[in-house]
């Protein structure tokens, strides 16, 4: 068997690979866009909602409210950032995008309860969290797709993940807005939180994670259970 013979099909196997659809090996690109689409509720509810809450529901001045739904948008992308670099050190989207979908369930319960309390400024300090942490799964959500669907696929399924993040957002205005004028803003944030209360179940585990990120967390396994062996 000729030395050039095989290596040409081991690069047609590589090449196969890289073009097979990942929709079909697992359902992890499915969940992570089913992920997504439910941690947009939460983002685009408190963005498009939070001005009016805080100047009719609490009494602030357009410009007190505005700055700080300006200091959320800020904050939320330093945070996205951080996320981001923990990610990279974790060597896993999906771990820190679990952690972040049960943070947000906290915070939205926590901005709930004090808007029912009526404590203006502790009901501000939490919702800027709140802000924060509803969109740092973003840049986490969007990465792994990108490893998981391969070369091959990357295109279409960060399409594909967009388009579903877009849907949801567009249909949170009208329907958010229908249940705080049935049950108030209190009651809609509680209620929001179910969004990332289902999703957390949803994130793949680790384990479905591949590309450059996949393998270098196997080869430091590799090493870890080669030094304790």
């Amino acid at each position: 068997m000729r030395p050039g013979g095989a290596r040409s099909r081991a690069a047609a196997r590589a090449a196969a690979a890289a073009t097979a659809n990942p929709y079909r090996a697992s359902s992890a690109l499915l969940r992570i866009h089913l992920v997504s689409i439910l941690l947009v509720v939460p983002q685009f509810a408190l963005s498009t909602f939070g001005l009016v809450w805080f100047t009719v529901g609490f009494g602030w001045s357009p410009l007190a409210a505005g700055a700080l739904v300006a200091v959320s948008q800020f904050a939320g992308a330093a945070g996205r950032i951080v996320v981001g670099v923990w990610s990279d050190r974790a060597m896993s989207r999906l771990r820190p995008l679990r952690i972040v979908a049960i943070a947000a369930i906290v915070v939205l319960l926590a901005t709930a309860g004090l808007g029912w309390a009526e404590w203006g400024v502790a009901a501000g300090a939490a919702y800027l969290l709140a802000s924060c942490v509803s969109v740092a799964d973003n840049g986490l959500a969007f990465t792994a797709v990108a490893e998981i669907a391969g070369p091959g696929w990357a295109g279409r399924a960060l399409g594909i993940q967009n388009t579903g993040q877009f849907f949801a957002a567009a249909a949170v205005g009208p329907a958010v807005g229908a249940l705080i004028a049935v049950a108030g803003v209190p009651a809609a944030l509680a209620l929001i939180a179910a969004a990332p209360a289902i999703a957390v179940p949803l994130v793949p585990g680790p384990e479905a994670e591949r590309g450059p990120l996949g393998s270098a967390r196997a080869e430091r396994l590799d090493r870890s259970r080669s030094a304790g062996g």
